[in-house]
């Protein structure tokens, strides 16, 4: 996968010849000055991905907390149940309330970020989950341990909805897709930790290893504090906050060229000069959102719309009841039911890297494509699995290779692509606001599914809840094939573009020039007339 950006073709072809022809040479006495320069340009691409891969991965920690409460909210509710006596309907509650109360966090941290940008936004949500997590610790009752679940949520809605929002607003074009991956990355490996940490504990007295499992969470927050120190700020936010020469700075660290940071300043520069007002007759951020132009309509419908498909589809229900699953199937110990867990954990962590190699060169809406229709296989392989057959090997067997089957295909497509593609497609001006709206739903219907599984399943049996999904996941496919547009290779400001024209159709890979090109034959037509 490559950082390579637009315009610098002959640079790469150059520095493929200089390595074939000059292996052995010493840099600074047989080299002619051209070579040298040549050498530097390497030198500072290399430079320019390092930075920009450290700023993707710090910026991407707070996930990290995020997909361990996921995991390890999954076995530590089992324990839970049994010291401090808890009914089913608590459990659902206790599971589920997190991805509601996130909504509140993710409401905020849009404004939040706009106001004191985007890099203290992540630090304020790490401190509060820090403290959320200290006390479901600690906690002597339901109550309080409701009460840190409340912080601990806010935390991740502050967390979850920034991330990929300032690494697109930091990533060369060409890398973004793989770059704004990362938050998913994170949450997978955080899940994955919360899995393992689960079978780790389970040993212990239940009134003791439920309290281990949730304090580990509180670990991955602490790198968080020195991040902020290696880290610089969104040049998007600072170009907003009329500090260009800051806005430079970061971008002469994130780009490869000085003439593509001089275009890219002058793309954002003039971006924000409308999101500034002058085009928008001073109207409120809140307003557009409420009364959208029909542009802005089409990216909130393509972004909301996404947002809540990745949760409805149920991911979340095989992720935090998949030992539920798997009793259904016939597991009964609780050691083999947190193990099997492990393999769903490690399933999904493991196909994420699909979606890192391919996002940048496939494009988004293939990925989206294979993601959704493998999910609506083995969504209805489980409910029929869990449906059609009795309980026994063969059934275990195949309930944990389609839930891992389910988790692997969410993580190719529609996990990362899902918040790669929020963060692209709004304007600058609506972002992060409207990014928060996109975050809001995707929280809700995770909670809504969270706290309703176990319900659902006894009304119509847990085989009878995956068909459900399956339905579900299989409207998903249509809704990319007619309303997701590709923005592979497109800068956030073409992509803007893309969506005011309304001849541009949803899907089409036309690129911005080819739009540009059949504006001028029909204005000429309609001259000709």
């Amino acid at each position: 996968m490559g950082f390579q950006q637009h315009g610098n073709r002959e640079l790469g072809l150059s520095a493929i010849a200089l390595g074939s022809k000059n292996e052995y040479k010493r840099m600074h006495s047989e080299l002619p000055e051209g070579d040298d320069d040549v050498l530097q340009q390497e030198a500072r691409r290399n430079s320019t991905r390092k930075y920009v891969i450290a700023c993707a991965t710090f910026a991407s920690l707070n996930n990290v907390l995020l997909g361990y409460d996921v995991g390890v909210m999954s076995g530590a509710v089992i324990f839970i149940k049994e010291d401090l006596k808890i009914s089913e309907v608590k459990e659902e509650f206790l599971v589920g309330i997190l991805s509601v109360i996130s909504l509140l966090g993710s409401l905020g941290g849009g404004r939040t970020s706009d106001i004191i940008g985007r890099k203290w936004t992540m630090a304020i949500a790490a401190v509060i989950f820090q403290m959320g997590s200290l006390i479901m610790t600690l906690a002597p009752s339901f109550s309080m341990l409701m009460v840190g679940r409340f912080l601990a949520g806010v935390g991740i809605g502050f967390g979850g909805l920034i991330a990929p929002i300032y690494i697109a607003e930091i990533s060369p074009n060409t890398s973004r897709g793989f770059l704004t991956t990362f938050p998913e990355i994170f949450i997978n490996l955080g899940i994955l930790l919360g899995y393992v940490s689960n079978y780790a504990f389970s040993g212990f007295s239940a009134h003791i290893n439920w309290r281990i499992m949730l304090a580990v969470g509180i670990l991955p927050s602490v790198f968080i504090g020195f991040a902020l120190f290696i880290i610089p700020e969104s040049p998007r936010w600072l170009v907003m906050q009329n500090r260009i020469e800051e806005a430079r700075s970061v971008l002469l660290k994130t780009n490869e060229s000085d003439s593509e940071v001089e275009e890219r300043l002058a793309e954002i520069q003039q971006a924000a000069g409308l999101a500034n007002g002058e085009n928008y007759e001073e109207k409120p951020v809140w307003y557009e959102l409420m009364f959208p132009s029909p542009s802005l309509r089409r990216m909130m419908i393509t972004g909301i719309g996404i947002q809540c498909f990745q949760q409805i589809s149920g991911i979340d229900a095989t992720v935090y009841y998949s030992p539920e699953i798997f009793k259904a199937a016939g597991i009964e110990d609780n050691s083999k039911l947190l193990a099997a867990t492990v393999a769903v954990g490690v399933t999904k962590t493991v196909f994420i890297l699909v979606a890192i190699v391919l996002i940048d060169k496939k494009g988004r809406r293939p990925l989206l494509f294979v993601s959704t229709i493998g999910m609506t296989i083995c969504l209805f392989g489980i409910g029929v699995s869990l449906s059609l057959f009795s309980q026994g090997s063969f059934v275990i067997a195949l309930a944990i290779v389609l839930v891992c089957g389910n988790v692997a295909f969410f993580s190719v497509g529609l996990g990362p692509v899902c918040w790669v593609l929020t963060s692209e497609i709004f304007p600058l001006r609506v972002r992060a606001q409207a990014s928060s709206l996109g975050a809001v739903g995707n929280r809700v219907c995770s909670g809504l599914v969270a706290m309703s599984f176990l319900s659902v399943s006894r009304a119509i049996t847990v085989g009878g809840a995956f068909f459900v999904f399956a339905a579900i996941s299989s409207l998903a496919i249509v809704f990319v094939y007619v309303l997701v547009p590709e923005t592979k290779g497109k800068s956030l400001e073409q992509i803007e573009h893309m969506f005011k024209n309304e001849h541009e159709r949803q899907g089409s890979e036309m690129e911005l020039g080819d739009v540009e090109v059949q504006q001028l034959v029909q204005d000429k037509t309609i001259l000709t007339d």
